[in-house]
């Protein structure tokens, strides 16, 4: 259980970063003893998988996961004075999505490329669901399911070319789903279980831990609101687009509460998730050393029993929800 490293800045993503930034943060996060890392081919079309292979090729005991669902086509088109979907990358490629059994593994060979590595150990089906796909999503699925995509992760799993498989995703019904479909090793859900969203513990965390799905928790700051707080004076983003006012409001009423325990905002939000059965590590976005280090600091802040409890009374998180317990802080990575 613990911290991991979610690599979607190492891709530029909306701002860009030297490749010397990129690997300070990756050596940061190793020293600390920083043991998990996620990537994906979209992350910078190529380049944040390019840079983690190049910073950890040749260390063992790591745990890298990638995505398949996207194939990269060369297109000299492309340039980086273009914001393409929030990155800012050089690599002149473009996305075309693929969930077929032999789009999955083309995937997977061409991540082991860019990445420079003989293995990765986690496949994760990125973006299958409504929330991305809308009303394509079922030609998607169908993929999948009848294209050969599950065969194909399955098929990789039996070999021991990958340790395990899942979904890397913003949405629990695809989830569900999927674990009706298929037998999952992972989620990697983004946004839906933080300090703010709870929605996850009606059915999706209860069969998580049912079926033994080891959950990882990306966006532990519901896109930014839960790191910068109410009061810094820069724009508020929840869910990848401008905070609306109720979330606005209701991240305030857990300032509030925070400040009376002097209780970081961040820590809580990093804390929290991990405190269910389910939830195996959480997954901020780490895009320097300098941010590597204030991670650290936060996450090993010690939390009062008090600052739950009043959270709970003040109905800002669930009666259901787990919470930590000050012991857990800085108790592992």
């Amino acid at each position: 259980m613990g911290l991991g490293f979610g690599c979607a800045a190492l891709g530029n993503l909306y701002a860009p970063i030297s490749d010397q930034d990129a690997r300070a943060a990756i050596d940061a996060a190793r020293s600390a003893g920083i043991a998990f890392f996620d990537t994906a081919p979209f992350y910078g079309f190529g380049l944040s998988e390019r840079r983690l292979g190049d910073a950890l090729r040749g260390d063992s005991g790591l745990v890298v996961s990638s995505k398949v669902g996207r194939l990269l086509v060369p297109d000299e088109a492309q340039t980086v004075e273009q914001s393409r979907d929030g990155f800012l990358s050089p690599l002149p490629f473009r996305v075309a999505y693929d969930y077929n059994y032999d789009g999955i593994l083309r995937s997977h060979e061409a991540s082991l490329q860019r990445l420079g590595l003989a293995r990765i150990n986690i496949l994760l089906v990125h973006d299958i669901g409504r929330a991305n796909h809308g009303d394509d999503n079922a030609r998607y699925w169908q993929q999948l399911t009848h294209g050969g995509g599950f065969r194909a992760l399955e098929e990789l799993r039996a070999s021991k070319a990958i340790d395990g498989f899942g979904l890397g995703v913003n949405e629990t019904a695809i989830c569900l789903q999927a674990m009706r479909e298929t037998r999952l090793d992972m989620v990697l859900l983004a946004g839906r279980y933080t300090l703010l969203e709870q929605d996850a513990l009606n059915a999706f965390l209860p069969t998580c831990v049912a079926q033994n799905v080891s959950v990882v928790i990306g966006g532990p700051y519901n896109s930014g609101i839960l790191a910068t707080g109410t009061r810094s004076g820069a724009p508020m983003h929840y869910d990848y687009a401008i905070a609306p006012p109720a979330i606005v409001e209701r991240v305030r009423r857990i300032e509030q509460i925070a400040d009376a325990h002097a209780v970081p905002l961040a820590a809580a939000a990093l804390r929290f998730p991990i405190a269910h059965p389910a939830v195996a590590r959480v997954l901020p976005g780490l895009a320097s050393a300098a941010q590597v280090e204030r991670t650290l600091e936060v996450y090993n802040t010690k939390i009062p029993d008090d600052f739950w409890r009043d959270l709970r009374q003040a109905g800002l998180i669930r009666a259901d929800a787990p919470v930590p317990s000050p012991a857990m802080a800085g108790t592992e990575l």
